[in-house]
């Protein structure tokens, strides 16, 4: 394959992370159940669990920071017209969104804390939301923690291997189960569907036509792949625009989470305000200024470049992976993701042959530093989850060590 090297930004130094407070690399054996064990000896580590990416980010997002902390008072702030500014001429130039104006936006110290807002607003301790399956781990355990009671939808693949939504499925179980609230995740993790127009105009005519509102997660709305493009959920009508809780984050984009910081569009004034005083209650939802600038400092002019550039890298990493474990390992399934940068891979056919267990498959990989996700704790029962935010020799690396290692007849 051809893969694109022309660029303004670095997408192939390999950055050392170790002892820069990264779970990735440094919490390997750490978390129980959770992080991958640690590579045996001989073998370094190629973190494909986290989602967060191994590049360094643009630079401006640095620049923001540094010139914001020259000055020695970190007191009390308000957010400034230029962050609100920043975010809806990205929104416009991004996802062709109108209208946005900045008391629309409100911050959340990240999407999770925005959902379990929502939900608090829109449901009673106890209540189903509807969500699909496989599900993201986050949605699992938030709402799990707070008293909820996740409805699954599977998603179904279609001849081609598409996941696509189950309508029917969807509808019947809104019905039966007395649902009033869905989390759509647009574009889906972990399976990375980009949802066309007509499956998210679908989707919505249903949650209007039993009164659902829908809390969309779209955090990864900035990493499309190909040809494909992002659709907020609240554009494709004006009953979604005021039915729908939309959550976005510069963090996944640009790679900003341990700096935390998210925003909600809201256009339902009703909504807003209610969403609003209830993340205000804890007192813990408030902007930290650091984050307040590397927004700013990301949505400037060379952010869009970077952005656009990261898109090209990640959809070359997808496309040479999904090739080489469609050609070196048979009974591996991948369904190509069309956003994000995680791919969900199903093992089942070659446990099956081959007499494994998915545990077995998952410690093989751990074991030669491919520190890969177990995907059952996203819903997919002998699946892998891995992050191909890498430069692109570690991904190469990666698959090479999985047929080395891993995928051995």
């Amino acid at each position: 394959m051809n893969r694109t090297t022309d660029f303004t930004y670095d997408f192939t130094t390999i950055m050392d992370r170790h002892g820069r407070d990264a779970i990735a690399v440094d919490d390997l054996g750490k978390i129980p159940g959770m992080a991958p064990d640690k590579p045996k000896e001989g073998f370094d580590v190629i973190p494909m669990w986290v989602a967060d990416m191994n590049f360094p980010t643009v630079p401006t997002i640095t620049e923001a920071i540094i010139e914001r902390a020259k000055h020695p008072a970190f007191g009390y702030f308000s957010s400034t017209d230029e962050y609100y500014d920043s975010i809806i001429r990205w929104q416009e130039k991004r996802n062709g969104v109108t209208g946005l104006r900045p008391e629309h936006i409100g911050y959340e110290n990240g999407v999770l804390g925005g959902v379990i807002s929502a939900l608090k607003v829109i449901c009673s301790a106890g209540d189903k939301v509807l969500v699909h399956s496989p599900t993201y781990i986050g949605f699992t355990g938030s709402l799990g923690n707070n008293g909820y009671k996740i409805i699954h939808s599977p998603l179904k693949q279609d001849e081609a291997g598409v996941y696509r939504m189950d309508f029917d499925d969807m509808e019947d179980k809104i019905v039966r189960h007395k649902i009033h609230a869905a989390i759509f995740c647009s574009p889906h993790n972990p399976c990375g569907r980009v949802w066309e127009k007509w499956e998210i105009e679908k989707a919505m005519e249903i949650y209007r036509r039993h009164d659902v509102y829908v809390i969309s997660d779209e955090i990864w709305s900035d990493i499309i792949l190909g040809d494909h493009r992002h659709i907020p959920t609240q554009s494709v009508s004006e009953d979604a625009r005021m039915r729908t809780v939309a959550l976005y984050a510069p963090s996944k984009t640009f790679n900003l989470a341990g700096l935390v910081g998210s925003y909600h569009i809201i256009y339902n004034s009703w909504l807003r305000e209610r969403i609003e005083k209830e993340s205000s209650l804890p007192h813990y939802n408030e902007m930290n200024v650091l984050s307040m600038h590397a927004l700013i400092g990301a949505y400037k002019p060379e952010g869009y470049v970077w952005v656009d550039e990261l898109r090209q890298v990640l959809s070359d990493n997808v496309d040479f992976a999904c090739s080489y474990i469609r050609e070196n390992f048979p009974g591996v399934k991948v369904s190509k993701p069309e956003g994000t940068y995680m791919l969900f891979a199903d093992c089942s056919r070659w446990c099956e042959e081959h007499d494994k267990t998915i545990d077995q498959v998952i410690k093989a990989g751990w074991d030669a530093g491919v520190a890969w996700q177990d995907g059952r704790a996203f819903h997919g029962p002998c699946h892998i989850r891995m992050n191909l935010a890498s430069p692109f020799s570690r991904i190469e690396e990666a698959l090479h060590r999985m047929k080395k290692y891993v995928f051995v007849d």
